[in-house]
């Protein structure tokens, strides 16, 4: 089966080209994650290693399709190197062999957002805070928000006690009593996943230099639902090589708020 067989002019051009970096805009139905899979098969026909390419989507069947798909165009099972998964799957993985960088076990636990609206209710109580005024599903989603910006407990802080806000300056309180407790327990919530990462890649430039040699091609799907932090990640990664595709469709995203 010939790789481009089935794809339009424009997305054999886009399956092509492996020069740099090439961004996809398409609407619905167009094939935008079809000519992923189909890239990634053709990166592997031209020699290109399956374990030096990373693809990237937002949900774990979606990964889990792609895999399947390329598979299917990839003769001898080759495609199986090619790591495909989410955001969130990849700095587990990550963070699981660079622990050590940040003091972290690599055997730490990995919190859902229940688990930390029940250690932020911890907070809230320790800190004597109103839970009418300041309720644990807002604390969590403003501490959520912040770590898909990069900003930490101290970051936060700074920048409530500049403002003069007294909201945020609470928040700040929960978020850097929050962090304080998931670090003694070596837990990690879902923000901590990708901004430890960043951590780890930006102070290292050892561990940065072996993984932009792993991962000389990246790949991303749904690109239009990336926040900062995962847009740093992926511009740290990439930035050595360059060799980056993202494919998008800014009206069908997801988290219409991240604009």
């Amino acid at each position: 089966m010939d790789i481009l067989d089935g794809l339009n002019q424009s997305q054999q051009e886009a399956v092509l080209y492996n020069d740099g970096p090439l961004i996809i805009f398409a609407g619905a139905g167009t094939g935008k994650t079809r000519v992923i899979v189909h890239k990634i098969a053709y990166l592997i026909s031209q020699g290109v290693s399956p374990y030096s390419i990373l693809g990237v989507t937002f949900t774990n069947k979606a990964a889990n399709e792609m895999k399947n798909r390329v598979n299917l165009l990839v003769p001898g099972g080759s495609g199986a190197s090619v790591r495909l998964s989410t955001f969130h799957s990849f700095c587990a993985y990550f963070l699981r062999l660079e622990a050590s960088a940040i003091n972290l076990d690599g055997n730490f636990l990995i919190y859902d957002f229940a688990e930390q609206k029940n250690i932020i209710k911890e907070c809230i109580k320790e800190l004597q805070i109103d839970e009418k005024k300041y309720k644990a599903g807002y604390l969590t989603d403003r501490i959520s928000r912040a770590k898909d910006d990069l900003k930490s407990a101290a970051d936060f802080y700074q920048e409530a006690e500049k403002g003069n806000n007294i909201v945020n300056i609470t928040v700040a309180g929960v978020y850097k009593l929050y962090q304080s407790k998931l670090e003694k327990a070596q837990v990690l919530d879902f923000g901590d996943l990708i901004m430890k990462t960043v951590e780890v890649l930006r102070n290292n430039p050892q561990i940065l230099e072996k993984y932009q040699e792993r991962f000389k091609y990246i790949l991303i799907d749904e690109y239009q639902d990336t926040n900062r932090a995962q847009y740093i990640l992926t511009k740290t990664l990439a930035s050595k090589y360059k060799n980056i595709c993202v494919v998008g469709d800014p009206d069908q995203s997801v988290y219409s708020w991240r604009g």
